[in-house]
């Protein structure tokens, strides 16, 4: 009995343990689903934002792709109403144009009448001044020309015996003729380029930031370029370009070649500019003594003493009015032999002292007097014999000429002294005969342009068709070459040309 109150008991209790785990477990579960069921709603809700959001963007994007179209509409409107505006300011120019033009062309052929009617008064008026002048002169058209023919015979007779003058002059000066024969034979057989040399040399640079690294820090490199080279190193406002600046063309020529090598370089420091300045001494050492020894061969002249060959070379970088001194004293040298030769003198000293006259130059900054003494005291220095230290030291006129070789090299060096072109002195003043030949001829009436040709032995001039006629040009050009022989002065002769041209011009329509 007790056993089974207590298994009453085991299975009550136990039923109501059931009874309870299963109210628990549905209240769990219950739990669950409720808050499943808040997060799907919180999802739910979540993702009608989202697409309310997308649906904002879409449509703000809808609106703007509609106002960038409607922004390009307007664009695009405005441009063809700008271009339909241009169009119709070039038809209005291009009608008034053509109005203009129409204009124009019923002007010329107005023009065209008045011209004709004008040339027509004309023609009646010359005939009846014709018959006046004939009426009055008692002359017919054949006798005035007959008359005028008479004269012009007789103003060439003039100019023939004028000509014929002069022709026996020429023949009782046959000794000056001479003399100058030998001395044009001798320049047409030189031909000698002359090089203009000048105070400063430019040197030019791949950039304006080189300027900085010439001067280096605080202008240290520069000033070690000068003092190296004894040569003034301007650098102002000339775009990639500095100037070497020097009465000595020598060092100019040294600082030149070292700051090419510097610039090449790259490295540009004081060190490495004592290091290139001393190489560019050795390369114009070695270009003075060849350029010495060149002119020697060139000449002909052997057996100079090596110091007057360098003399000699560093007369390649030295300038007299502008001259290079030493192609004057080659060119000197040559004309002077072709002289001697012909004259049958001694042609070797001749060259010699033609080519050594001007060697005093070479160290003239160095020591005082004048050149022509100084040279004679050095080619006599290293040996040279007598004849050709009078030819130096006389060529100037310091000393007396005591040779025939002597005075032959003095003409050559005036000769290669006053050629056109030579010498800046001597070009100006050929500058200014041709100018005022050419003034002199325009001058004249009809006269519409004239040309100074041939070195100034020539002038040819133009003159104006419908203001002088066929026989208006000789009597032109006899009245300008009679004005020519009194106002100026010109070796030999100068040829008056008197062009007249006349050209007709028709076009077809």
């Amino acid at each position: 009995m007790d056993m089974l109150i207590e298994l009453v008991l085991i299975f009550g209790a136990g039923a109501i343990a059931f009874v309870v785990g299963y109210v628990i477990q549905k209240n769990f579960a219950s739990a669950q689903i409720k808050a499943q069921v808040a997060e799907a709603r919180k999802t739910l809700a979540e993702a009608e934002a989202k697409a309310k959001d997308i649906v904002l963007k879409a449509k703000d994007e809808a609106l703007k792709y509609h106002d960038e179209v409607d922004n390009d509409l307007k664009k695009k409107r405005q441009d063809l109403q700008r271009e339909d505006e241009r169009l119709r300011h070039r038809r209005e120019a291009f009608d008034r144009r053509q109005e203009s033009l129409e204009q124009r062309e019923k002007k010329l052929e107005r023009k065209e009448k008045d011209l004709d009617r004008i040339r027509e008064n004309l023609q009646q008026n010359e005939a009846k001044q014709l018959q006046e002048l004939q009426r009055i002169s008692g002359l017919s058209v054949e006798d005035a020309k007959a008359i005028l023919l008479q004269q012009v015979e007789k103003d060439t007779r003039g100019d023939a015996a004028r000509l014929i003058r002069e022709i026996e002059q020429q023949a009782r000066e046959e000794g000056d003729h001479r003399a100058r024969e030998i001395i044009t034979t001798a320049i047409e057989r030189v031909a000698s380029d002359q090089v203009a040399e000048t105070t400063v040399s430019l040197v030019p640079l791949p950039n304006d930031e080189m300027k900085g690294r010439i001067i280096g820090r605080q202008g240290r490199n520069i000033r070690a370029i000068e003092v190296a080279t004894g040569v003034d190193l301007v650098v102002d406002d000339t775009p990639e370009a500095v100037i070497l600046s020097s009465h000595n063309p020598v060092r100019r020529e040294v600082a030149r070649l070292a700051l090419n090598k510097l610039i090449n370089d790259g490295r540009i420091h004081p060190g490495r500019i004592e290091k290139i300045v001393e190489k560019a001494e050795e390369e114009v050492n070695a270009q003075i003594l060849e350029a010495g020894e060149q002119a020697a061969l060139e000449v002909g002249v052997t057996g100079l003493h090596p110091e007057l060959i360098k003399l000699l070379g560093q007369l390649k970088f030295r300038t007299s009015y502008g001259q290079n001194v030493l192609a004057h004293s080659i060119e000197t040298a040559h004309l002077a032999g072709m002289m001697a030769s012909e004259l049958k003198a001694n042609v070797a000293i001749t060259k010699t002292g033609a080519l050594l006259h001007d060697i005093g130059k070479a160290v003239s900054h160095e020591v005082g007097g004048a050149h022509a003494l100084t040279g004679a005291d050095i080619v006599r220095k290293y040996g040279v014999s007598e004849p050709i230290c009078n030819i130096v030291s006389a060529h100037h006129g310091e000393d007396e000429s005591q040779s025939l070789e002597c005075v032959l090299v003095v003409a050559a060096d005036a000769i290669s002294g006053a050629r056109p072109g030579a010498r800046r002195e001597s070009l100006e003043q050929y500058l200014k005969r041709v100018e005022a030949l050419e003034q002199m001829a325009n001058a004249f009436q009809g006269v519409q342009q004239s040309y100074a040709i041939q070195a100034g032995r020539e002038i040819r001039i133009i003159v104006k068709p419908e203001e002088i006629d066929d026989l208006g040009s000789i009597n032109l050009s006899k009245q300008i070459a009679r004005k020519v022989e009194d106002n100026l002065e010109y070796p030999g002769q100068i040829k008056v040309t008197v062009i007249r041209e006349m050209r007709s011009v028709e076009y077809a329509k």
